[in-house]
């Protein structure tokens, strides 16, 4: 497990808003998470609910322009707020679109030899970042809710819907829901999973349910 070094913590609403900076064995880069906790958080641990952002923002976006704290206060969760992707990872073309490479990740695993050792956001959202929250801070494993806007309500939406109760509840605010029909969408799922369209079934909430149901015919 990484070491994580707080570089931001400030008094919110009875409880803390921290900015935490940890090496990502996923996706082998420094990431930053944001993390509320609430003032019950120092006598018990807490349910924690994970928000993921939309394309071209950072962990700050939500936790700047929202308000959420003062409601995560009073109803005692904890808020995580990953980045949106991989940053600063040399990777040829990551930083010429605003809707593919830094700050596009759509939350999928790529396959594509280009991105494959860095664009891993399913798994770091899923996987390494719960683990990594769940053994650093005062948060109930066993109650944790995932939500998000944009790509990120798609990113929350396939998340929940690829792991069977994992989650409390999902909830999904203007979400990208069928990339597979959108310009941008195109590219990042071709991006980043290949030109094989069968292949971008597990990245399209729209598509993924019928084509895990017939998976299993």
């Amino acid at each position: 497990m990484s070491k994580i070094v707080e570089t931001g913590n400030y008094k919110c609403h009875g409880g803390y808003q921290k900015i935490i900076n940890h090496e990502s064995s996923e996706l082998k880069c420094k990431m930053n998470f944001a993390i509320y906790l609430p003032p019950i958080a120092e006598q018990s641990k807490v349910p924690v609910i994970y928000y993921l952002s939309g394309l071209t923002c950072t962990e700050k976006n939500f936790i700047e322009k929202s308000g959420v704290q003062r409601y995560a206060s009073e109803h005692g969760v904890a808020i995580v707020c990953p980045d949106t992707s991989p940053r600063d990872c040399g990777i040829e073309g990551e930083e010429e679109s605003w809707y593919f490479g830094t700050g596009a990740s759509f939350y999928v695993d790529a396959t594509q030899n280009k991105w494959k050792d860095h664009y891993r956001m399913y798994s770091y959202v899923t996987e390494e970042l719960p683990n990594l929250v769940n053994d650093n801070f005062p948060v109930s494993s066993d109650k944790q809710s995932i939500f998000g806007h944009s790509m990120g309500g798609h990113g929350a939406l396939i998340c929940a819907l690829k792991n069977p109760g994992k989650y409390r509840s999902v909830s999904a605010f203007a979400p990208i829901c069928n990339p597979m029909k959108s310009t941008f969408g195109i590219k990042c799922l071709s991006g980043y999973l290949g030109e094989d369209i069968e292949q971008w079934k597990v990245g399209d909430f729209y598509i993924f349910p019928c084509f895990i149901s017939i998976q299993k015919i």
